[in-house]
Parts: structure tokens; C-alpha cells; sequence
């Protein structure tokens, strides 16, 4: 999948397309079907599809300090679109001048010049351009005279309840696991490069691998039995510690995660944590003994859980 930055970036041999445009966070079955309709396009054009995409996303730009948590950084996003199929990804920088952009000069110099799209998929309350008064009914009205066709795709009801990021986020807040990887399709997945730590779980037995999430909020808090991918060939049990770590006084949220039964060299691995089941909430401990000793009662636990046929 090829990953194209930035308007600027476009090339000639870009021009002809069929396109979808979003946020995509989470990549949930609502994304998945947007991108299956849109390879059909493609299969029947034999034209290349692509999915536009902003950073930051666009309420991160407007309200930075009132939104939601993201479901996905976009490393986690472009891997999950690349597993789909998709064929390349435009990642737009979202700032004031694409912000201000009106709506026709979107439309020109994205769609038209830029992308030479034949053919848009889009969710059912797309809106774009400044003061976001491009819609649907726009565009259609666009492409009818610029040579290209425009699908709302219908929300995506699942067991009455309408697929969508929001949704996932509210059932991760909730600790809803399974209401969380019904709408996404699969189980809920946190992405991260193994990093050094202050070693804290190596003095006191449990040494961890330190995944720092680069976002300023989690929609999911506790302590976790996890599978991890990345470090050997199959999945390997583990218990995560998602959040703030307040025994320790921290202030960001962070992944620690400590394999079961694993010695190994991971500083600088990719690797990808699979939310299994919800052990406990995250509690600030009275000093690092009743800790131990809760960390163990978390991995009896955890046994447990993967004992489970």
C-alpha cells in the first residue's frame, strides 16, 4: 500500500481513482464495509482505490482539549487499511488553511486535479469545507457536471445498535471487551514500540515491556489478560497495566505488559497487545509490597483465563 503525504505530494500518475474520505479511526466494520464497496468500484473500473485521511483528525484540530480518545494512532490505521486491501492512502496535514478551505476548492483541488477521482464512497454524515457546508448532496450535484459518481453508504446496524468509533469508545470506557470487538470485528488491539521504562517492575519481579500509546487520553483503564504478537511466532499470554499507574505517581497513560513465562531481548520491537478480558481497575496501591502482591493475584488470574478451553 502505497502512503502518499500531503497534496503536494501528488503525482500525475495519482490521477484516476476511485476514493473514500474519513477518519477511519478504529477501522470498524462500518470502515470495512465503506472500503469493501469501495473495491468493487475498483474491480469494476480497474482503477487503484484510496482512502483519504487527516492528521490530526479534524476535532483534534478545532477542540483539542475536548476530544475523544483515539481508537488508533495512524501507524495502527494505515496497517489496518493495508490488511483491507486498500490500495493507497493521501494522509492530509489538518490545519487552518485546510480548515479554511471552501467547499468548491476542496472539491477542485482534491478530487478533481489532485486524485482525478471516478468514483467517492463516503459514510452517511460526511460533511467537509470550511464551516463543514460540503455534503453529500453537494458533491452529487459536483460530480454529475466534473465526471464522477458519489455513495453514501447507509449507517451499519449491528443487533440494532449503529456501528460507529463513538460507539466502540463508549463499550471500551464501560469495559465492555466483547460490545467493543463485535462493532470492530475483532478483538481491541493497542500497537507500540517496546521502549526502555524506569525498570520499577524489573526490582519487584515483574519485569514489563513499556509501551508508550503518544496520546493524551485511553478510553480503556485496568488491568488486562492480553495476547501478544510480535516477540515469537504464535501469541503469547500476558497481564497489562493500561493507564496512569498512580501507585507510582504517574501522569500519562501508558502499557506495561509482562509475558507470561517469556525472557527475551524486546527494546525496539514492534509489537501489538489483543485485550483478552478485564482482570481489575486500575488502583493506586499503599507502596510497592502491596503491589507484589496484588500483581501476583492478577497473573493467578490470568492463568486462569488462558487456561479456559
Amino acid at each position: 500500500m502505497e502512503l502518499i503525504r500531503g497534496l503536494h505530494n501528488l503525482r500525475p500518475r495519482h490521477r484516476g481513482c476511485v476514493a473514500s474520505i474519513g477518519n477511519f479511526d478504529g477501522v470498524h466494520l462500518g470502515h470495512q464495509a465503506i472500503v469493501a464497496r469501495l473495491q468493487e468500484h475498483a474491480a469494476a473500473t480497474g482503477l487503484p482505490a484510496r482512502v483519504v485521511l487527516f492528521e490530526p483528525q479534524p476535532l483534534e484540530f478545532f477542540r483539542p482539549d475536548q476530544v475523544e480518545p483515539r481508537l488508533m494512532r495512524l501507524r495502527e490505521k494505515l496497517a489496518a487499511l493495508d490488511a483491507l486491501g486498500v490500495d493507497g492512502v493521501l494522509c492530509l496535514h489538518f490545519d487552518a488553511r485546510l480548515a479554511g478551505m471552501p467547499r468548491d476548492a476542496f472539491v477542485e483541488h482534491l478530487l478533481i486535479e489532485g486524485l482525478g477521482v471516478r468514483q467517492l464512497v463516503v459514510g452517511p454524515d460526511f460533511r467537509f469545507g470550511h464551516k463543514r457546508l460540503g455534503d453529500v448532496d453537494y458533491l452529487k450535484t459536483v460530480g454529475t457536471s466534473a465526471g464522477f459518481g458519489v455513495e453514501a453508504m447507509p449507517p451499519l446496524l449491528l443487533d440494532g445498535e449503529r456501528v460507529s468509533s463513538t460507539a466502540v469508545r463508549q463499550h471500551l470506557t464501560g469495559g465492555d471487551l466483547a460490545g467493543a470487538a463485535r462493532l470492530l470485528g475483532r478483538p481491541y488491539t493497542l500497537h507500540g514500540r517496546v521502549s526502555h521504562g524506569d525498570a520499577r517492575g524489573r526490582t519487584i519481579g515483574f519485569p514489563t515491556l513499556n509501551l508508550p500509546l503518544r496520546r493524551k487520553a485511553v478510553s480503556l483503564r485496568g488491568v488486562f489478560a492480553v495476547r501478544v504478537t510480535g516477540l515469537a511466532d504464535r501469541p503469547l499470554p500476558a497481564v497489562a497495566n493500561l493507564g496512569v499507574r498512580p501507585t507510582v505517581d504517574g501522569t500519562y497513560p501508558l502499557l506495561e505488559v509482562h509475558v507470561l513465562d517469556f525472557a527475551g531481548q524486546v527494546y525496539g520491537r514492534q509489537v501489538q497487545v489483543e485485550f483478552v478480558q478485564q482482570l481489575r481497575d486500575e488502583r493506586r496501591f499503599d507502596g510497592l509490597d502491596a503491589l507484589r502482591a496484588q500483581i501476583e493475584l492478577d497473573l493467578r488470574a490470568a492463568r486462569r483465563v488462558f487456561a479456559k478451553p
